[in-house]
């Protein structure tokens, strides 16, 4: 049985697999996830799984060098996600929600959580551990 925290196979297989520069975007119950793009569904129901708790467990397995959000996203939840998770980068880059969207169709997978709060969606690009 794999020993570290994120249990979950194909999620676990798909960090495994990314190397620099990669996209991984984690994402609320209602982000659309483009044709061709691996959709790992973890949602279960309203708010289950929570957004940062398929976060917390993800930075800890995954190097992150640049991550971003949507600008519509709010600023207090923004502030909130780098202090709660200092593996994030200092600032988080902002994009509208369309461009956040269209960059999506470039991740090697989406995330979907049971996360219900509107913009509540992350972009996080890969970075090296040496």
């Amino acid at each position: 049985m794999k020993k570290t925290t994120l249990l979950h196979s194909e999620l676990s297989r798909v960090i495994a697999e990314m190397g620099h520069g990669d996209l991984l975007v984690i994402g609320d119950a209602g982000l659309p996830v483009p044709k061709g793009v691996l959709r790992i569904d973890l949602a279960v129901t309203a708010n289950v799984p929570r957004f940062e708790e398929v976060l917390a467990s993800v930075l800890r397995e995954l190097q992150v060098e640049t991550a971003w959000v949507a600008s519509e996203s709010d600023p207090t939840w923004r502030d909130r996600l780098v202090d709660r998770h200092r593996s994030l980068p200092a600032s988080l880059s902002l994009e509208s929600h369309a461009d956040f969207k269209t960059r999506s169709a470039n991740a090697v997978a989406v995330v979907r959580t049971g996360e219900m709060t509107p913009y509540t969606n992350i972009g996080l690009v890969s970075g090296v551990v040496f």
